[in-house]
């Protein structure tokens, strides 16, 4: 049962903190591929990132995170 508790104190203090709220430790999935941030905070940051997708005459798919540069898309409309 000892082994039980330092293996689960180890593994809590290789854990990161959250850079975001420094409240809860970042799961060890999560720290591998590069995130810094908890899942609450993760899902904070990214609903506030707004994109749209948008088809270009003859042309590919291109993503816009600017709304101001998706109506320049076409100069004839004017609002």
């Amino acid at each position: 049962m000892r082994a039980s508790r330092e293996s689960t104190r180890e593994y809590h203090a290789h854990q990161l903190v959250c850079t975001c709220c420094y409240s809860q430790r970042v799961a060890p999935a999560r720290s591998r591929i590069g995130y810094t941030t908890c899942l609450d905070c993760g899902e904070t940051a990214a609903k506030k990132v707004k994109h749209t997708v948008a088809p270009m005459n003859k042309s590919n798919y291109m993503l816009f995170t600017d709304a101001s540069m998706l109506k320049q898309l076409n100069p004839k409309r004017t609002t």
